[in-house]
């Protein structure tokens, strides 16, 4: 299994707005059923500042199968959604 796990930090130009897109548009890569667990979080309140604000906690069988969720389109839209509202970005993928 290969967990994904990728982290923005958002622009605060009216962050709690884009955090809420960012919930409403990641929901829709669950269509995708090549994502064997699928989580979308928001830090916690009252932790550091330095904190990411959202991520994506996605499971896959293979690395494969990471590669082509990737290269879907609905990953591709949603790409093209998080770098117009993100400032940072750190993503990991390993094995479990």
């Amino acid at each position: 299994m290969i967990r994904h796990i990728c982290m923005f930090t958002l622009k605060e130009d009216n962050k709690e707005k884009s955090i809420a897109e960012f919930f409403e548009r990641a929901e829709k890569l669950k269509e995708l059923d090549i994502i064997k667990k699928f989580n979308i979080v928001k830090n916690a309140e009252k932790t550091p500042a330095s904190n990411y604000d959202v991520a994506l906690i996605f499971d896959f069988d293979t690395v494969e199968m990471l590669n082509e969720y990737q290269k879907s389109p609905q990953h591709l839209e949603f790409g093209k959604f998080v770098s117009s509202v993100r400032v940072d970005r750190a993503c990991i993928d390993y094995e479990f």
